[in-house]
C-alpha cells in the first residue's frame, strides 16, 4: 500500500514554522525592550528634574504623578491612580474605553491589585499597575512553545509509527506478489492438463466437470493478478459494471447450494452500459468478498442475494449487494469494518476492511452498510 508521507511533511513545516515564530518572536521582544529602557530613562530623568528644581515643590502630587503617567503610557504599562478617598483620578493603557469613575474601572483597580501589590501614600493615593505587555508575553509563550513542542512530539511519534507501518505493508506486499508469482507455474499446468482432459471425455456429466474446472482454474488466475495489484499504483481504467455484475452472480450462482438449502444470486441493472474509474480485477474483488458475506449470512437458511449496480445522480455508479437474511444487528454496524472483528467462528474478519480500502483508498469511493427494512445491503460508491 502507498506509504503516508504526511505527517513528516507537516513535522518538518511545524518544526520550520516554529523556529521562524521563534526567532521573530525574539527579536520583538528586544525591540520591545529597548523601548522600555529609554522610556524608563526619561521617567528617571523627569524625576531627577522635580527633585533638583525648586519650582516643582508647590505642585500637587497627582499631577507630578500624572506627568510621569506619559512616561508610562509610552510603555504600555496599565496604571490606574486614586486618589486619599480611593477613587480614581488618572489612568493610563486601560484595556477598555469607559469613563474612570465607571464600575468597570474599579473593578479593573482590584484586578491589577491581584497581579501587583498597589503602591499607597498615606494621604495622598496610591498607584496600582499591572504587567507590560513584554511581561505577558513572556509568561504565555512559554507555555504556547511547550504546547507547540508537544504537538510536534506527537507528531514525530506518529510518523514514527507510520513509518514502521509503512516497512510492514511493504513487506507483506512483497509476500503477496511473491506467492502470485508461486502459483502461476501450476495454474498454467493445471489449465494444460484440462485441455487434454477436454479432448477425451464424453460424457455430459464429465464435459460440465471439466468446464468448471476451468472456470475455476480462470479465477485462481485472476486471484493470482490481485495480489500482484498490492503495494502498486492503483489503475485508472473504464470498469463496464453491468457485464462485472453479471458475471459474479453467474459464477455464484453456479456454484450456490442447492440441496440441503436454494440460494437464488442474480443481479440487476439498466440496460445502458455503466462505466466507472477503477481498477476492475480490485473491484471485483471487493464484490466477491460482499457476495460471499452475504451467502454466509443466510446461515443455513434459503434466502436471495441480489447483486444490482445503478447510476447515481451526481455522475457515478453505484454497486449494491443485497440479502434477505436476518440482517446485521444494530450494535454491530459500526464495527463490521475493522480490521480483525468478525462475526463468524472461522472468520479472519479482514474481508470488509480490505474492501473497504480498496473502494476509497484505491478508488476514491465508499463502501458502507445502507439502512434496508429486511437483510443486509452494502454500496460500493464509485465515481464515473
Amino acid at each position: 500500500m502507498r506509504r503516508r508521507r504526511w505527517p513528516v511533511v507537516v513535522m518538518v513545516l511545524g518544526v520550520l514554522a516554529l523556529l521562524t515564530w521563534y526567532v521573530g518572536y525574539t527579536q520583538h521582544v528586544v525591540t520591545q525592550l529597548r523601548v522600555a529602557a529609554a522610556s524608563q530613562g526619561r521617567m528617571y530623568s523627569r524625576i531627577y528634574l522635580a527633585l533638583n528644581d525648586t519650582s516643582v515643590a508647590g505642585q500637587d502630587p497627582t499631577t507630578v504623578l500624572l506627568e510621569l503617567a506619559g512616561q508610562v503610557r509610552e510603555s504600555g504599562l496599565p496604571l490606574v491612580l486614586t486618589d486619599a478617598h480611593g477613587g480614581v483620578s488618572g489612568a493610563a493603557n486601560l484595556p477598555f474605553d469607559e469613563p474612570l469613575d465607571g464600575p468597570r474601572t474599579k473593578a479593573y483597580v482590584q484586578q491589577l491589585d491581584r497581579v501587583n501589590a498597589p503602591i499607597i501614600e498615606l494621604g495622598v493615593g496610591g498607584v496600582h499597575y499591572g504587567d507590560s505587555p513584554i511581561i505577558t508575553g513572556l509568561r504565555v509563550i512559554p507555555v504556547l512553545q511547550a504546547i507547540a513542542i508537544g504537538l510536534l512530539l506527537a507528531l514525530a511519534l506518529y510518523a514514527l509509527v507510520e513509518r514502521g507501518r509503512a516497512e510492514r505493508e511493504k513487506v507483506w506486499a512483497g509476500m503477496a506478489r511473491e506467492a502470485a508469482h508461486q502459483l502461476g507455474t501450476p495454474l498454467s499446468a493445471m489449465a494444460g492438463w484440462i485441455e487434454l482432459l477436454r479432448d477425451e471425455i464424453e460424457t455430459p456429466t464429465a464435459k460440465r466437470a471439466v468446464l468448471a474446472m476451468e472456470q475455476d482454474i480462470q479465477r485462481l488466475d485472476r486471484v493470482s493478478h490481485r495480489f500482484e495489484r498490492i503495494g502498486r499504483p492503483p489503475r485508472r481504467d473504464g470498469v463496464e459494471c453491468t457485464a462485472l455484475v453479471d458475471r459474479l452472480a453467474a459464477y455464484f450462482a453456479a456454484r450456490a447450494p442447492t440441496l440441503a438449502r436454494r440460494v437464488l444470486i442474480t443481479s440487476e441493472h439498466p440496460t445502458a452500459p455503466l462505466v466507472a474509474v477503477g481498477d476492475g480485477v480490485l473491484l471485483e474483488w471487493v464484490l466477491e468478498v460482499l457476495i460471499k458475506n452475504a451467502i454466509d449470512a443466510l446461515a443455513g437458511r434459503d434466502g436471495l442475494v441480489v447483486v444490482s449496480a445503478h447510476p447515481l445522480p451526481e455522475g457515478g455508479v453505484n454497486i449494491r449487494v443485497a440479502d434477505d437474511g436476518p440482517g446485521v444487528p444494530r450494535q454491530l454496524r459500526k464495527r463490521i469494518f475493522d480490521a480483525g472483528f468478525s462475526t463468524k467462528d472461522r472468520g479472519w474478519g479482514i474481508g470488509l476492511a480490505l474492501a473497504r480500502r480498496i473502494v476509497e483508498e484505491n478508488h476514491g469511493g465508499k463502501l458502507t452498510l445502507a439502512e434496508t427494512s429486511r437483510g443486509a445491503a452494502f454500496d460500493v460508491i464509485l465515481p464515473g
